[in-house]
């Protein structure tokens, strides 16, 4: 970021908004605005993420790798990317993988995820509400008056998501009070299809009986065609592929989801490694068809060291129940190496910044801290004593460094205050 737009962000931002960039450095946690004035390698970053918005246009797939060491500015790179994505008018979703609440294997929890932790450029806050707004305004178009809103929706899209955005935009059916009374009638509920259909999209356990009466009474002509239970992994990753493609019918450039911790996919007992990374390599595939779909993951460097690791030869028995003759089975535990199909994904390694770049940004902190809080610290005397401390410190991660250049900058703010009081 070049000074003239730190200063306007600087001149921009509330009190509060400055304050609470400077109190969340101080505990060792990034803030959305202080990521947009301190950070650096930006440029770098930009670089990759206008080369894989060039591909998404050619229908290309793209993905992104963040890797680095704890406390080096992954979460922070996340959000910057977040903050640009959303300038170019994507839809985001930044979550955390956990091993225990949002396993990676488990991708219909991490499908709940996303969906939930979705925003929208616009400030749209429900992807009910922007896909009822896009459907109304796709339909009016002279040249969609033939068409339905089926017409608008992919077809790899799994057939229980595709019934459920149908009935979403379709009107319920009229009954007189005759009929509500009828026996046959009897799972007609209004009032209970909008929020049925609403969780049903967000990957919430829906059962089918329940669903098939919200399609029934929205006039969903298909729903009966094909099973609407959807549970396998690949069925929610091919979900989140097909809105990808959904969100850039409906006028978005795409989708971009930004893992968080992704190095705990390691942390989970073999047999789920291997679906991880099966998921994973189906994602990190060249050639693949993306729809809009922008993968990024922060790992650490152990991530790749295990996947290095791994026995790839291992297996394991399956024993033939029906036929006792019949010898037993080895069944790989991993479908492929993926050390070495992995060889050419998109990895973005952080690095400790440089003796310049620590220079520059100790110069943007000092100006952060005194419009923060009201002071006028003299640069030309806190710089140099930053630059020794920082050296003093040379093996700290860069979060550490941060509070404690915070930390000298409060210091010397009360000594002012102090000597201001005695004389």
């Amino acid at each position: 970021m070049d000074d003239s737009k730190f200063q306007n962000l600087v001149a921009g931002g509330s009190n509060f908004q400055l304050r609470r960039a400077v109190e969340r450095l101080r505990e060792g946690l990034f803030d959305p605005l202080g990521v947009q004035l301190l950070t650096s390698g930006g440029a770098k970053l930009d670089k990759i993420f206008d080369k894989a918005v060039t591909a998404l246009n050619k229908n290309k797939s793209s993905h992104l790798c963040i890797c680095g060491a704890y406390g080096q500015g992954k979460s922070h790179s996340l959000t910057y990317i977040k903050q640009k994505a959303l300038a170019d008018n994507f839809v985001v979703s930044h979550m955390n993988l956990d091993p225990r609440q949002i396993p990676f294997h488990n991708f219909q929890a991490v499908y709940r995820a996303v969906m939930a932790g979705m925003e929208f450029p616009q400030g749209d806050k429900s992807v009910v509400s922007v896909w009822k707004k896009g459907v109304e305004k796709w339909l009016s178009l002279p040249e969609n008056s033939q068409k339905t809103c089926l017409d608008l929706i992919p077809q790899e899209m799994p057939h229980r998501f595709k019934a459920i955005l149908v009935a979403m935009a379709s009107p319920t059916m009229a009954l007189s009070d005759r009929k509500k009374k009828f026996k046959k009638y009897a799972r007609f509920k209004p009032r209970e299809f909008p929020w049925i259909l609403k969780n049903a999209l967000l990957g919430k356990d829906i059962p089918a009986w329940r669903l098939s009466a919200a399609f029934q009474y929205r006039q969903v002509p298909f729903y009966k065609e094909h099973s609407l239970v959807c549970k396998e992994p690949a069925q929610y990753l091919t979900m989140v592929k097909a809105m990808a493609a959904l969100f850039q019918n409906l006028g978005f450039k795409g989708w971009v989801i930004l893992f968080d911790e992704g190095e705990s996919i390691t942390q989970t007992r073999i047999t789920s490694r291997s679906k991880s990374y099966e998921l994973l390599h189906k994602m990190f595939c060249p050639g693949m068809e993306s729809g809009g779909f922008y993968p990024v993951f922060a790992f650490t460097h152990d991530f790749f060291n295990l996947v290095a690791q791994e026995p790839y030869d291992r297996t394991r028995i399956l024993k033939r129940r029906k036929n006792g003759s019949a010898p037993p089975l080895e069944i790989p535990l991993f479908k492929r190496d993926y050390h070495s199909a992995w060889k050419n994904i998109t990895v973005h390694t952080l690095h400790d910044l440089s003796a310049p770049e620590w220079k520059i940004l100790i110069q943007k902190l000092i100006v952060l801290h005194g419009r923060a809080y009201a002071w006028a610290p003299e640069s030309g005397r806190l710089k140099p004593q930053m630059v020794k401390l920082l050296s003093s410190h040379a093996g700290a991660e860069p979060r550490l460094k941060l509070r404690l250049l915070v930390n000298h900058l409060d210091l010397a703010q009360q000594k002012e205050v102090l000597d201001t009081l005695i004389l």
